[in-house]
């Protein structure tokens, strides 16, 4: 098993990102939750912009030994966590260089595309393997919650790759998981994140 990516020996900048409905807070509130339990400190913001119209929608992490603000200044992303290939796109500027992005396989058409006010993006998926060349590690969410049999699971599955990153223990994002998610449905959301975590293929770490 590879090494996690990012051993918090100083703050560590999470931001994630996606569309409304795909669950962005709950996995960064699991994320936060988890690196409290471990003895961190932990800041976290949310944008929510038009969430329930299908809209972005972000959310940031900051983890370290100290943390002021919950705020990550622009351009010094570690890792981005992006829910869909287009969000991925868009948020490329937020990541610092040499900083690592997850990126789902999800492509959500955007409004202004399924309406005609414009026209469909170029290629996300190679936008992508560009921007983020070497740097870029790839996830499928949606595969795993239709295999553990609940499509709504498809946010765990993401938290479940994201938990390799990490050095904390397996049991840490569990209680982190009992603690967030109601009690039925802990069962299926903790599979999904089981397989999330040994889906995930990570680069080798700097």
């Amino acid at each position: 098993m590879n090494k996690p990516l990012f051993a918090i020996d100083s703050v560590t900048n999470i931001t994630l990102v996606g569309v409304g409905g795909q669950g962005i807070l709950l996995t960064a509130d699991v994320l936060a939750r988890t690196a409290a339990l471990a003895g961190l400190a932990v800041k976290k913001s949310e944008i929510h912009g038009m969430s329930q119209r299908g809209g972005s929608v972000s959310s940031q992490v900051r983890i370290g030994r100290c943390v002021y603000s919950p705020i990550v200044p622009d351009g010094e992303t570690d890792l981005l966590v992006s829910f869909d290939r287009l969000e991925a796109v868009r948020a490329f500027s937020s990541v610092r260089p040499g900083g690592y992005a997850l990126v789902d396989a999800c492509y959500l058409e955007p409004v202004t595309v399924s309406s005609g006010l414009q026209p469909a993006p170029a290629d996300p998926e190679q936008t992508v393997e560009k921007l983020y060349a070497g740097r870029l590690i790839r996830f499928d969410s949606h595969a795993i919650a239709l295999e553990v049999g609940n499509a709504r699971t498809a946010n765990m599955a993401i938290a479940g790759a994201l938990s390799r990153l990490f050095p904390w223990p397996v049991e840490t994002w569990h209680e982190a998981l009992r603690l967030r998610l109601p009690e039925k449905l802990l069962d299926v959301n903790v599979k999904a994140f089981d397989v999330g975590r040994s889906s995930i293929v990570l680069p080798a770490a700097p």
